[in-house]
């Protein structure tokens, strides 16, 4: 009797000991991927906020991009240069939501994305690009570096080309040479992200590519019919002033918002952009005023947005004390810039090319002389903290490649346009103004 009980407690006790077995063959998987849920990114509401608020500041630059180029061109065109930025935060943001993002972000692909990600399918509120936010602000954040940077462009061919030809170069123009170089810069499978060139906010994907994109324009178009002979002087020099502060302020989301995160790199990148925006603003206007003898509002104007170009590139790979020096040097030289186009008497309305050109383009390859690794451990040691001159190749190889997508993307826009509706207005529609030939409105009454 006792045996029989011992055996049946004995089965019993098997009967139990596999339960349990199977129950951690059930429980072990489920286990394991609760582990791995735990240790798999989680969005971060503090970075979410941070990046809500930056994206809004970016997209407050265009209305700013929109005052300090409309108060610096004639009364007659203020609307009509305006309208170049306000028409960008229209209909670019739609290009972005269906095709833009997906080409910039999608696929793996070394100089393109593919269509993975049109009509916005997949960006949601789980993570995406960037761990601790959902994909759909990253989204919207890129997307008003979208927006910008083509109106950028917009400056340098103010008061003479077609309304409807510019629409047509902008979408064509940032669905083309933008996207590709955002994608080899920024997405990790881009190819100059993969060999390290560093552009933490834009120098090459924004400044030097838009600026590309006016010396294309601003030598198709031609000079303005009465310049040089007639004086353009700024007919609303507040309006640009104003416009300056609204860059000034929208900037900080612009470059502290490229840290993805509200960090202390997000900081220092956030207090770069004051101090070299500061510092070529302030060279500017004392370089101006020793060799012209006054410094003018316009110019230390002038010098706040060519620092806030230049830092761009740099502000979160360097230090303070190297963002002052870098702007500074940058300063005076994107002075003597557009000095120089005004001696040569190049077109370029609104001096896009030496503000943007000339100060992306100091930007992305200093950099490779001042960055730090201790500052940023994802960038490199430049030059001056024991870096190689391979850190400076890797910078001009990023300018270079920008150069020629811009410039080929844009001739050959420009050349269909000009085929088939033509770039510019009429004589009599550019003596007239573009606000009332090309809106049939006036800025003033």
């Amino acid at each position: 009797m006792r045996f029989t009980r011992d055996h049946r407690d004995r089965k019993e006790l098997g009967r139990a000991a596999a339960l349990i077995l199977a129950l951690f063959a059930v429980l072990l998987p489920a286990t394991a991927a609760l582990a791995q849920d735990a240790a798999a990114p989680k969005i971060d509401t503090g970075d979410t906020a941070w990046m809500l608020a930056a994206s809004a500041l970016v997209l407050f630059m265009t209305p700013g991009l929109a005052f300090f180029y409309g108060g610096m061109v004639r009364k007659k065109n203020v609307l009509g240069t305006m309208m170049h930025s306000f028409v960008a935060m229209g209909v670019l943001s739609i290009v972005w939501a269906v095709a833009g993002y997906s080409l910039a972000f999608g696929g793996a692909g070394p100089y393109i994305g593919n269509l993975e990600f049109a009509g916005l399918a997949g960006v949601g509120e789980a993570p995406g690009p960037a761990a601790t936010i959902p994909h759909s602000v990253f989204m919207i954040y890129q997307c008003m570096f979208f927006i910008i940077t083509p109106a950028l462009f917009s400056g340098a061919i103010a008061e003479r080309m077609k309304f409807s030809s510019y629409l047509i170069v902008l979408v064509g123009w940032a669905l083309t040479a933008y996207v590709a170089i955002c994608h080899m810069v920024w997405d990790s499978d881009g190819m100059l992200f993969k060999e390290g060139a560093m552009d933490f906010a834009g120098g090459t994907v924004v400044h030097v590519n838009a600026a590309v994109a006016a010396a294309v324009l601003v030598w198709m178009l031609g000079k303005r019919r009465d310049f040089p002979r007639e004086i353009t002087a700024p007919h609303n020099l507040p309006f640009a002033v104003l416009g300056t502060g609204m860059l000034w302020f929208g900037w900080f989301g612009f470059n502290a918002g490229s840290a993805l995160a509200a960090n202390g790199l997000a900081g220092t990148a956030f207090m770069n952009t004051n101090l070299g925006a500061a510092a070529a603003a302030s060279a500017w206007m004392f370089w101006e005023w020793v060799r012209r003898g006054k410094p003018t509002a316009l110019g230390f104007m002038s010098g706040a947005v060519a620092g806030l170009v230049i830092i761009t590139p740099a502000c979160g790979f360097v230090t303070p004390m190297g963002a002052i020096a870098l702007c500074t040097i940058g300063g005076i030289i994107c002075f003597e810039a557009v000095a120089l186009r005004a001696r040569k008497q190049v077109d370029d309305s609104l001096d896009v090319l030496g503000v943007h050109g000339v100060g992306g383009t100091l930007g992305a390859i200093l950099v490779g002389f001042f960055s730090s690794k201790a500052i940023n451990p994802a960038g490199k040691d430049g030059i001056f903290f024991g870096g190689g001159w391979d850190v400076v190749g890797v910078q001009a190889k990023g300018v270079l490649i920008t150069v020629v997508v811009s410039a080929v993307a844009t001739f050959v826009l420009a050349k269909i346009v000009d085929l088939t509706i033509g770039l510019r207005v009429a004589e009599e529609d550019e003596s007239v103004g573009l606000d009332l030939s090309q809106h049939g409105e006036v800025g003033y009454t």
